[in-house]
């Protein structure tokens, strides 16, 4: 056998680099490093070495370069990947929520931070956590409950079974997510003599399992007998790369849609069959029609509570659930009816056992009467609406709406924005709207759109963020900057964390530690962020009106380079229209009347639920 003789982190940077997808391209695109002590010395020079093979970037904060690789997964739909390198100690805890966010939201990341000696000469090392009743413990086993896959190299030879499960899991479509790889310093460093074979380049293609044909056929009879079905669309459905699939299947059989966030542009908006966004953040016309179906068919969803109500949303008393699902744990939720299968192969096996047969479908009327309140909330002031008074979230974003094409991708996070995003963007392109709402983590926005940016350069990045998140993460704007990807941010600055004010409010509190001039202060905070993100590189301005903003996103789109606009907006409005009622727990007890008619109103709202079937 031909051997050749590598550090361990040598053979992991070389066998990386001959990972192949379908396409014929690496599956990991390169690795994000931020170098200590850890993984500097030996990873850090194989990884040198590697040049393009394996490129590598630099950037500001751990958790940041974990976000942008998950946003590249996300926006190629999970056909490439990226690795983040970190040194031991904080710089791989910083990891963790990351790992957390690409875990709920079914996304491949390849984690490699430093660990431990696996010789123990020099414990306790510096940012080492000691367990005083497990030896074995370190700061990575965080990653334990977080990881799909996870394994700490304390051999050289442990590569050879650990880094094939380490793709399988990535590119399995039912296993993906992150995959942690504790790499013990000193390990990095040794040397084995590898068999050559283990560096020949390999193919992984995506699974598409087809569905059993006793469960295929009993769903085909659980449509037909279904007087008012409904199709919920998840992210599944753009990770199987079934959006032209699914139109096809509710143009023939005249089946309603209703999209979650992760499966939001799954269907161009304007088509007659997509009702739109439903539950918490639900259009009108999505959750009517959810509370009448007796039939609801889960297309590659994890049904979250903001999807179903708090499972308050479907009120048929005979309302069935069917769940399309490439995993089991997934499509076995809440009794669902599971049909285990790629949803691209679901759908066309479906529709061919279902033959000729067609529902009505729908009132037009409402999606006429929804897409009138998106439109009437989303217009810019009138002369007569004082055009200087604070702008709505929702103002601002129609015009953002007004200022992009329809290749454009809109990605966002957390705050009030998702939700109001989710009732009221318009998307024609698959992959058009990019929202972490798995995890709604705050800081996700401006190194998701560098990810998204670097998986799409051909489509304009839009980021649209709020004080709070930009606040809370920043950093990857210099990065999106010295690495040439130009993103435009739109930075709504309502001085505080406006979402949870008002739910904080809509439980019977007082506004407190929330918005920045509710919180405990000696000066009054005054942020210039249009100057910071200028500090960073970035071409900024701050302007006061919606037709600034849109004249402003007109100069950002012809700039070369990232572009912030930085608008104030009112923390208090809202849609009223859509949306449905959220399990958020009221206290029993309080001295406040308002907490107390609240919890009355929570108790209400509590009956709807239908914990089981």
């Amino acid at each position: 056998m031909s051997t050749i003789r590598l550090t361990a982190a040598q053979a992991m940077v070389r066998y990386l680099s001959v990972q192949n997808n379908a396409d014929g391209v690496p599956f990991i695109a390169g690795c994000w490093a931020i170098f200590g002590h850890g993984n500097v010395a030996a990873l850090g020079e194989a990884l040198y070495a590697a040049g393009d093979a394996l490129p590598t970037w630099r950037g500001h904060n751990e958790q940041s370069m974990a976000h942008a690789a998950i946003a590249y997964a996300k926006t190629l739909n999970r056909k490439r990947a990226m690795a983040v390198t970190t040194s031991i100690g904080p710089g791989a805890t910083n990891l963790v929520t990351a790992a957390a966010l690409a875990h709920v939201n079914r996304l491949p990341v390849l984690l490699l931070p430093g660990d431990v000696f696996a010789n123990r000469a020099p414990d306790p090392v510096l940012q080492q956590v000691e367990d005083t009743g497990d030896g074995t413990v370190s700061a990575n086993d965080c990653f334990r409950p977080v990881s799909r896959y996870f394994d700490r190299i304390t051999r050289p030879e442990q590569l050879l079974t650990a880094l094939p499960r380490a793709m399988a899991t990535m590119t399995d479509p039912e296993t993906c997510g992150p995959v942690t790889l504790g790499f013990c310093q000193d390990v990095q460093a040794e040397a084995f003599d590898w068999p050559q074979a283990f560096f020949e380049p390999r193919t992984w293609r995506r699974r598409r399992p087809r569905a059993d044909a006793g469960q295929l056929a009993d769903a085909a009879d659980m449509i037909r007998a279904a007087e008012r079905p409904l199709i919920v669309a998840g992210g599944g459905v753009h990770y199987a790369e079934a959006t032209e699939t699914l139109r096809d299947f509710v143009e023939t059989h005249g089946i309603p849609v209703a999209e979650t966030q992760a499966g939001k542009s799954a269907l161009p908006w304007d088509h007659a069959l997509n009702l739109g966004s439903i539950g918490v953040t639900g259009s009108s016309a999505a959750n009517a029609v959810a509370e009448t179906a007796d039939l609801v068919i889960g297309v590659g969803t994890r049904f979250q509570d903001f999807t179903t109500g708090s499972w308050a949303l479907f009120k048929h008393p005979d309302r069935r659930l069917m769940s399309i699902n490439i995993g089991a744990y997934d499509a076995a939720k809440h009794g669902a009816f599971a049909l285990v299968a790629d949803a691209d192969t679901a759908l066309k096996d479906l529709s061919a056992a279902l033959g000729t047969h067609r529902k009505t479908g729908p009132d037009p009327s409402l999606k006429t009467a929804w897409m009138a309140s998106v439109d009437t909330v989303t217009a810019a002031p009138g002369s007569g609406d004082g055009d200087n008074r604070l702008p709505s979230d929702m103002q601002v974003i129609g015009a953002v709406q007004r200022s992009v094409d329809d290749d454009t991708i809109l990605l966002c996070a957390a705050g009030g924005l998702p939700g109001e995003l989710h009732k009221l963007w318009k998307t024609a392109r698959p992959n058009g709207y990019h929202l972490e709402y798995g995890f709604s983590c705050m800081g996700y926005e401006i190194a998701g759109g560098l990810g998204a940016k670097m998986a799409r350069p051909d489509r304009e990045v839009v980021v649209m963020v709020g004080d709070g998140s930009y606040m809370m993460m920043n950093s990857e704007l210099a990065t999106a900057v010295m690495l040439g990807q130009k993103i435009i941010l739109v930075i709504l600055d309502n001085r505080g964390f406006g979402c949870i004010n008002r739910l904080q409010r809509a439980t019977g509190g007082v506004s407190f530690n929330n918005l920045l001039d509710d919180a405990r202060h000696e000066t009054a905070s005054a942020i210039d962020f249009a100057a910071h993100a200028a500090s960073m590189g970035a071409t900024s301005e701050k302007v006061q009106t919606i037709a600034e903003l849109e004249t402003a996103l007109s100069r950002a789109r012809a700039a070369p380079g990232c572009y912030a606009v930085v608008i104030d907006t009112d923390p208090m409005p809202t849609t009223e229209a859509g949306g449905h009622w959220w399990d958020v727990a009221v206290p029993e007890v309080s001295e406040r009347k308002e907490v107390g008619d609240a919890r009355a109103a929570y108790e209400t709202g509590r009956q709807a639920q239908r914990l089981a079937d």
